[in-house]
């Protein structure tokens, strides 16, 4: 493969240019601009760990009245049976609203579509919160934003405690003993061992949210001690990040009891697709961990969840959770999912589409409102991140190798960096004190930000042209857009695909206005607007010169999926993954980057960590490794009948919502509670295409 390098001096074009363009350099870098004050953000309660949970065991267990007649009627065991010996316990202290009461059921809306059930494959449930109802992974972190800085670590879950070895390379995790999945049979270390063995390690399978052995290090590997333990052995010494990675939805396992049947490993003749495939979403009553199990599904209409009577999670007085019997997904469009909330005909939605922002603030100030509004902190945020793999990632043809090519040029990112009104993008978006110019990398919000280290590229067209000229891109032919050099395509003009999604009008905007902003500086831009998931699918096989995406929240939290914030293995950049010989060719900063994020995961010094985050700060926004869009807060809707809600509960940080909130923990008063159930006083049945909920009788 022929590959060119734009560089100083590299083209018989770039004669005499150089010097002109450094002229004509008007406006220097600079620190981002400060964020408009925005008063209608809260603020949480902030708590240690042990404030919010603990694993014991009580006196005596209760359950709701219909629960107990199926224990009446020998379809159930007794609650006390169906929980661990040590249940995990939430503590009454940590629940805004004290100990609830049983009944009711929460109506989401969402706009993606269910694959199936098998996440462990890869298959999505359609979002919106469906998989964080059903899975459970060894820890958790989305409640970590009420938990004191000074305690942050990642919350017990499937994993109830763990120690390090003397030397720190070994972590042996003691799992919950005696809980069960939703079908009632045992979970133990077999199904830890399942996930890591036949779905993280078989290069054939991917999880739903892309974990890899690399999420969990290089050399890692991961063994089973007895039923109940687990031992991890690491390179690093105490690489406490790794615990963040443990968490949704990098180590959910599913139930092996019934993967394994269909798994190639285990069964004769079957396929990798035919794994990934064989659990649709007519295959209801999934075994799940978490609060609620599948009981009903019609296409683009209804998935229906009932509480898991295994559930092994229970509040002070022992009564087992979940509150809420039923969980209700209607299948419609994101954007009315925020109409929903905000009518009260639903009654939970992340409003992250600021479009929506001031039409929703105006409805939820009217006394009749039947939804709340919360917003939190700006941590939702925009990039472009082009593809900087030059040594045959997804097999450009001659075009897209000619892009990457300029893609590794940094006169060409600062170019990019400086053409883009970001004011204009955000206004765009919505008028008013929401949006930010953003400079890309580390976010506002998390305690790692440092300004005086972030390199920001002001608006300024002048400073963009001149640095294309610096980088040998000038129109030649007199068509508005800028050319190759003559040796380069035949001096075509340079085309640039960029991927994005048509699921959220924010991301459609924002790409229509990257293109119209990129055409004013020479550069046509052809959008591939995509569905989320073939954007996604896209993007892991390399096919795309940019991608615009909302950022991902490592960005917010540094301490959780921390590998990602670098090229720091072959499969893990979004924008820089190996290429055909299976090595990376990093530029100078992406090593200085991966370098400086290992040095982070290496180290437990705070003063260290942050020094180094400001060196990764640096790198990433003076290099332009992301180009940074629009940043803006979230806002949690929600219906004003539930008890138990934290306050300022981010939409996303270190998860989502649906996940910070704490579901199984939100009640309804009883004086407040509906008759909107699909499937009262059932429970979830045998699992299998074309089982329902079964009732008591």
């Amino acid at each position: 493969m022929k590959r060119h390098t734009f560089a100083l001096g590299g083209a018989g074009l770039m004669l005499g240019i150089s010097l002109i363009a450094a002229q004509a350099q008007t406006v220097a870098p600079t620190t981002p601009p400060a964020p408009p004050q925005f008063d209608a953000q809260q603020t949480p309660t902030f708590v240690g760990i042990a404030d919010i949970l603990e694993f014991k065991a009580l006196p005596e267990y209760h359950e709701p009245d219909y629960v107990r007649a199926f224990v009446d009627a020998g379809k159930l065991p007794p609650v006390a049976e169906r929980l661990p010996k040590e249940p995990l316990v939430y503590k009454t202290g940590n629940m805004p609203d004290g100990t609830g009461v049983y009944g009711d059921v929460i109506r989401h809306v969402i706009g993606g579509r269910p694959e199936g059930w098998n996440y462990s494959a890869g298959q999505t449930q359609g979002w919106g919160g469906i998989d964080i109802g059903l899975s459970e992974c060894l820890t958790r972190t989305g409640p970590l934003f009420q938990v004191k800085a000074e305690e942050l670590a990642p919350l017990p879950n499937l994993a109830k405690s763990w120690e390090w070895s003397e030397d720190g390379h070994e972590l042996t995790m003691h799992l919950i003993e005696g809980a069960k999945w939703s079908d009632g049979d045992p979970f133990d270390a077999e199904d830890i061992m399942f996930y890591w063995n036949d779905v993280l390690i078989d290069p054939q399978v991917t999880p739903l949210n892309g974990a890899s052995p690399e999420t969990f290090g290089e050399g890692t590997t991961l063994e089973q001690v007895d039923a109940y333990t687990i031992k991890w052995t690491f390179k690093e010494v105490r690489p406490t990040q790794y615990l963040y990675s443990m968490a949704y939805g990098n180590f959910c396992p599913g139930p092996s009891h019934i993967l394994k049947a269909e798994h190639p490993a285990y069964k004769d003749g079957a396929t990798y697709d035919q794994f990934k495939n064989a659990f649709p979403p007519e295959y209801l009553n999934m075994p799940t961990m978490g609060g609620w199990a599948p009981v009903e599904y019609r296409a683009d209409d209804i998935i229906v969840l009932r509480r898991n009577p295994y559930y092994w999670k229970v509040d002070e007085n022992g009564n087992q959770l979940p509150y809420l019997d039923e969980m209700q997904y209607r299948l419609s469009t994101w954007a009315d999912r925020d109409v929903q909330a905000v009518a009260g005909s639903g009654d939970l939605s992340n409003l992250e589409q600021p479009e929506s922002f001031v039409e929703a603030l105006r409805r939820s100030a009217e006394d009749s409102a039947p939804a709340r509004l919360a917003f939190g902190a700006r941590t939702i945020s925009y990039s472009i991140y082009p593809n900087l793999s030059a040594n045959g990632w997804g097999e450009p043809d001659a075009r897209g190798q000619a892009v990457r090519e300029l893609n590794r040029n940094l006169d060409f990112r600062k170019a990019i960096s400086y053409a883009l009104d970001r004011q204009s993008l955000g206004e765009a978006l919505v008028r008013g004190p929401f949006t930010s110019p953003y400079a890309g990398g580390l976010m506002v919000p998390t305690s790692y930000y440092d300004d005086a280290s972030t390199v920001y590229y002001p608006y300024s067209l002048e400073d963009a042209k001149a640095l294309l000229e610096q980088a040998g891109l000038v129109d030649t032919d007199g068509n508005g857009f800028v050319n190759f050099p003559a040796d380069v395509q035949g001096g075509a003009d340079v085309e640039i695909t960029m991927l994005s999604t048509i699921d959220y009008q924010t991301d459609k905007s924002l790409a229509e206005g990257v293109i119209a902003q990129m055409e004013r500086l020479g550069l046509r831009v052809i959008s591939q607007s995509q569905a989320g998931n073939q954007r996604d699918a896209n993007e892991q096989a390399g096919k795309f010169d940019w991608t615009l995406r909302r950022n991902d929240s490592e960005l917010i939290t540094v301490v959780q999926n921390t590998q990602n914030l670098a090229p720091t293995g072959p499969q893990i950049s979004r924008g820089h993954r190996a290429g055909t010989d299976g090595t990376q060719d990093l530029l100078p900063f992406e090593q200085e980057m991966v370098d400086t994020v290992n040095a982070f995961v290496g180290t437990a010094d705070p003063a260290e960590r942050i020094e180094l985050m400001k060196t990764y700060q640096h790198l990433f926004t003076e290099n332009v490794y992301g180009i940074g869009l629009t940043q803006y807060p979230g806002a949690l809707i929600i219906n004003k009948r539930f008890a138990n809600v934290p306050a300022g509960t981010p939409i996303l940080q270190f998860n989502w919502a649906e996940d910070g909130l704490i579901r199984e923990r939100l009640y309804v008063p009883e004086d407040a509670q509906t008759t909107n159930e699909l499937h009262p006083d059932t429970l979830p049945g045998a699992p299998g295409k074309g089982n329902g909920p079964i009732a008591s009788n």
